[in-house]
């Protein structure tokens, strides 16, 4: 039998979900009106008519854009750096979490602070530019020329996420270790055949967060990737932007949408791939920030 609420946890819940509501729709609104306005009519959108629906239905926005080489470009250098930037960052984390949350690590105290210093007192954005502007050289001089590879290797830094999975792995029970241990696993062994699987969730969480990052990453794929056709996809998008927000360059216009439908177009399409991997990794979500989260 379900007890009945009283009047304050009823109104406590109808102003929760209230604000829930109101919160999730405040975050569904723009995805909406995005959609809306690229495959709005060029006068719905340029005087502002665009409220929630679209008017004067058209496509032809997005068939320019699938019809330009080099948004499939930019497409691609996009699933090239998130997923070989999420691969080797996740690699290199789970093996510095690994070690970082054995106590018999020699000056493991002082690790752990140098690793959460870097996150109180950064270099700044210059001593970090020139840093990678001498990784660039060192890769060109061993005959790595594609710059991607520098956004891929150079830049999968994340000492939050290095935390939260070492976090995760001390709260594996020793016990566990040392049993697999007196069976003859190696550290290898224990690592990928006990740690690994019992912090899935969190391991997923922190993929996400890697991949989030590279997919969304444009200021540093701006700055040192100096080919166009290396461009990832948000750097493509904010030239096509500046391009189509240049009046000299616009004056010639005839095209029945508006050329803010076509950056529409491409938003849209950016955050497809994002939309579709997260439901499947959501249920790990909330499990593995906190269980990275909360040191015991």
């Amino acid at each position: 039998m379900k007890r009945k609420l009283e009047a304050s946890e009823l109104i406590f819940k109808i102003i929760s979900y209230t604000l829930l509501t109101i919160f999730a729709l405040a975050c569904l609104y723009p995805f909406v009106y995005a959609i809306s306005a690229a495959i709005s009519g060029r006068s719905a959108v340029e005087y502002g008519q665009i409220v929630l629906f679209p008017k004067n239905v058209q496509f032809d926005a997005f068939r320019r854009m699938f019809n330009d080489n080099m948004f499939w470009n930019a497409y691609s250098n996009t699933l090239f750096i998130t997923f070989y930037g999420t691969v080797w960052a996740l690699f290199y984390s789970i093996l510095g979490a690994y070690a970082l949350s054995k106590k018999r690590l020699l000056f493991r105290k002082f690790f752990n602070f140098f690793l959460v210093f870097t996150m109180w007192f950064a270099a700044g954005i210059v001593p970090q530019y020139l840093n990678y502007l001498d990784t660039k050289q060192v890769f060109n001089a061993i005959g790595i020329m594609d710059d991607k590879w520098l956004v891929v290797i150079a830049m999968g830094m994340a000492a939050m996420n290095i935390i939260l999975l070492r976090n995760a792995f001390e709260g594996v029970p020793s016990e566990i270790e040392e049993a697999a241990i007196v069976d003859g696993a190696s550290e290898f062994q224990v690592l990928t055949k006990v740690y690994l699987p019992m912090c899935k969730s969190t391991i997923a969480t922190v993929a996400l967060f890697f991949g989030i990052s590279r997919w969304n990453g444009y200021f540093w794929a701006r700055q040192m990737i100096s080919n166009s056709n290396e461009h990832p996809l948000q750097v493509f998008i904010r030239l096509r932007l500046e391009e189509f927000t240049d009046a000299e360059a616009m004056a010639g216009w005839n095209q029945p949408y508006a050329s803010d439908s076509v950056i529409y177009a491409l938003i849209v399409c950016s955050i497809v791939p994002i939309l579709i991997i997260y439901p499947f990794i959501q249920k790990y979500f909330a499990k593995g920030t906190n269980v990275g989260g909360v040191k015991e």
